[in-house]
């Protein structure tokens, strides 16, 4: 028969095992859907010729509104619902449903920064001012803590300019009234 203290030795030795398998597996997961977000695309072969040139086309994006808006004439809100998922961990996107984490994308083209009532901004995104521009979310996409020093978003960024591109186009139609895109 076990001793007192084999059993809590026993004890001890499992809650340690199974922490370490836990922990395990959770990291194992957050890989498995950082994968399903950040995967290869295989789209055809004459899509990818266009993007990759469209994509070179656009190159300053980050500097150039205007480059960016002749991306954005030519993006696809349906791709840019594929990306929002990711945007979703953390932020709600329909109408009323209130801020996660994040604030609510629910009309955000065109809003002033830092202005859902009742969340918590940081101060640097406080002290940034303006309106959620088709340019200014590209550039906050982009990289927001390289964008607005101090923003509390841990978002890393998005660096391909025609998912940016795509992704806006949906984040526009998230609006009883979505601006116009460019042409």
């Amino acid at each position: 028969m076990a001793s007192g203290s084999d059993t809590v030795h026993s004890n001890r030795t499992n809650a340690i095992l199974g922490a370490l398998l836990g922990t395990l597996l959770f990291v194992q997961t957050v890989r498995i859907i950082d994968e399903s977000f950040s995967g290869p695309e295989k789209p055809h072969a004459e899509a990818t010729h266009k993007a990759t040139a469209t994509e070179a086309a656009a190159k300053p994006a980050a500097t150039d509104p205007a480059a960016f808006n002749k991306l954005l004439a030519s993006a696809s809100a349906e791709r840019g619902a594929g990306l929002v998922k990711q945007c979703q961990i953390c932020h709600n996107t329909e109408e009323g449903k209130g801020a996660k984490i994040g604030p609510d994308l629910y009309g955000v083209v065109n809003r002033p920064v830092a202005s859902v009532p009742g969340f918590n901004y940081s101060a640097a995104l406080k002290a940034k001012g303006g309106n959620w521009t088709f340019a200014e979310l590209d550039k906050w996409i982009e990289d927001p803590r390289a964008y607005v020093k101090g923003t509390s978003m841990s978002f890393a960024g998005l660096k391909s300019e025609s998912k940016r591109a795509d992704l806006v186009a949906y984040l526009n139609t998230l609006s009883k009234s979505p601006a116009p895109l460019p042409k």
